[in-house]
C-alpha cells in the first residue's frame, strides 16, 4: 500500500491556552491553525487530549490535532491518535519550534534525534523516532540558561515580520507535505518567501529618423 492511500495527521506542537498562544514554542499550533484555516477542515473538536480537525490535502484524508496535554507530554494526544487511525509512524508529520535554526528558518527532515525538544521527546517516547517533522527556526540566546524563558517568550515586533509570511507559505505548501514530498514543501517555502528577481523588461528605443515611417 502507498503512504498516500493512508491518512495523513499533522500534529503541530505548542502549550494550551491565551497566556502562551503567541509564545516561539507555540509555532506549531500557528501553523497548523493557518493550515486549518485555509483549507475546508472541518471544526476543531476535543478528541485524545487535544484538538483535532478532519480534512484534505491534495486529495488525502488529513487529520490536524493539536495536543492540549502542554508541550511536555504531547505523545499522551499523538501516540493515541496515531493508535486509533491507525496509522504508520512515517503517516505523522510534527510541526514544531527549534532553537537550533535560525529565525525564519524551516527544514524538514524525517527521524533523527529530539534535540532536547521535550515535546519531540514525548512523542518518541510512545512511537519512536521515524516520524516526519518541520522545524520552524526560532534561534537561541547565548546564554543556555535563558533558553527556557526564550522560547516561553512571545514573538518580539521584528519576528512578526517574517512570521506570519513564514505561516502562510507553510499553508500554502501543506499539499506537498500529504504528497510525501518534504523536498518538494520545502523548496516552495523557499520560492514564496524569497521569490526570483524579476528581469527588467528593456525599455523600447525610440527609432532613429531614419527608421520613421514614410
Amino acid at each position: 500500500m502507498a503512504m498516500s492511500d493512508t491518512a495523513l495527521l499533522i500534529a503541530g506542537l505548542g502549550n494550551p491556552g491565551a497566556d502562551y498562544a503567541r509564545n516561539r514554542h507555540n509555532a506549531g499550533f500557528m501553523a497548523v491553525d493557518t493550515i486549518h484555516a485555509s483549507y475546508a477542515f472541518a471544526p476543531w473538536r476535543a478528541r485524545f487530549q487535544g484538538a483535532l480537525s478532519e480534512g484534505t490535502l491534495a486529495g488525502r484524508k488529513t487529520y490536524l490535532l493539536k495536543p492540549m496535554t502542554y508541550m511536555n507530554d504531547s505523545g499522551l494526544s499523538v501516540g493515541p491518535a496515531m493508535r486509533f487511525f491507525k496509522l504508520p509512524t512515517a503517516a505523522l508529520v510534527v510541526i514544531h519550534d527549534e532553537i537550533d535554526l535560525a529565525a525564519a528558518k524551516l527544514k524538514a527532515k524525517t527521524g533523527g534525534g529530539d534535540a532536547g525538544h521535550n515535546g519531540l521527546r514525548s512523542i518518541t517516547a510512545a512511537l519512536g523516532p521515524a516520524y516526519r517533522r518541520v522545524r520552524i527556526g526560532v534561534g537561541r540566546v547565548g546564554d543556555k540558561t535563558r533558553t527556557h524563558g526564550h522560547v516561553l517568550g512571545n514573538f518580539s515586533k521584528a519576528d512578526e515580520g517574517w512570521l506570519a509570511p513564514l505561516l502562510t507559505a507553510i499553508a500554502d505548501a501543506a499539499p506537498l507535505l500529504a504528497q510525501d514530498d518534504d523536498v518538494g514543501f520545502m523548496n516552495r517555502i523557499a520560492l514564496a518567501l524569497k521569490p526570483p528577481a524579476k528581469s527588467e523588461t528593456p525599455k523600447p528605443q525610440k527609432p532613429r529618423p531614419e527608421e520613421k515611417d514614410a
